[in-house]
């Protein structure tokens, strides 16, 4: 039975879901090992969600350490078909300001040595990632901005690093020369896990000051940067309701059908073993 339809990571700042109602946690085992945190399951906009604290209550793990395959394995063994993922960012361009919201469409990575699949251990599959996020996700993410009243920027590119130290001037140069727009550290893996789990993905980037490239950056103080995450989260929670509620029961778009083409494995040649580990994600293409 499905036990929630939208999911939500809440990123820094963002580790709870105050409108949730009727909320209970669970923990969902996964053959990846444990996702970040318990998932809180209820009920927001009349809708059945699960929310998930990226780097669990308390914030206790590094981006570099986080479970990415676990987490969103959770997710799809849920039910969840959408998932909607909140990130404190840094900014790279002027326009993109502290307390406004972006909505990237596009990736670059530049972290080293995640493990950004769930593949491999006996079946390859190679999906399309050209555009990685849901458009009809993004859309209706604008429009919840638009309805909330939160200035927010659509579109763009956010670079992925490594961390947990920030950028060097020199990157920050470097990346802003490449015309990236937001930086942070842990959306890339999750947008191509979901992908590969079938799940439309979008992100809700919460833009909390400017990188190291501006000159005002050294000025800024950590309760600045603090009083900006805490604007940020009240206004992603405004936002997700509204995104909740508009979302449609069904989907139209191709997410749902993103491995149909993409296992390259012959069918004979996958071990019993890989057909009941990935079960999950490729049982309705490999019998």
């Amino acid at each position: 039975m499905k036990r929630a339809e939208i999911g939500i990571i809440g990123g820094s700042g963002l580790y709870n879901m105050k409108a949730l109602k009727k909320a209970k946690p669970v923990r969902v085992p996964t053959p990846f090992g444990r996702p970040s945190d318990p998932y809180t399951l209820g009920e927001l906009e009349g809708r059945k969600v699960a929310f998930l604290a990226r780097h669990g209550k308390g914030h206790r793990t590094l981006p570099s350490e986080l479970n990415f395959r676990a987490n969103i394995y959770g997710f799809k063994a849920l039910g969840v078909e959408r998932i909607i993922s909140v990130s404190a960012v840094g900014s790279l361009k002027e326009e993109l300001k502290p307390g406004d919201m972006a909505l990237p469409l596009q990736f670059v990575d530049r972290t080293r040595g995640r493990i950004s699949t769930f593949f491999g251990d006996g079946v390859v599959a190679h999906v399309g990632f050209s555009d990685p996020i849901c458009a009809d996700m993004a859309d209706t993410l604008a429009a919840s901005c638009r309805a909330a009243e939160v200035p927010f920027h659509y579109g763009g590119t956010y670079l992925c690093m490594e961390g947990p130290a920030f950028s060097t001037k020199a990157e920050s140069h470097l990346y802003r020369s490449w015309g990236m727009d937001v930086i942070g550290m842990t959306n890339l893996q999750e947008a191509k896990l979901a992908r590969e789990a079938e799940i439309c993905y979008v992100t809700l980037a919460m833009v909390t000051d400017y990188d190291c490239w501006h000159p005002g950056h050294d000025a800024v103080t950590v309760e600045q940067v603090i009083s900006v995450l805490m604007q940020n989260a009240d206004n992603a929670q405004r936002i997700l309701r509204e995104a909740v509620r508009r979302l449609p029961a069904a989907r139209g778009c191709k997410c749902g059908s993103a491995l149909k083409h993409a296992i390259l494995t012959d069918r004979k040649a996958i071990p019993a073993r890989a057909k009941k580990k990935f079960k999950l994600l490729i049982g309705k293409y490999v019998r």
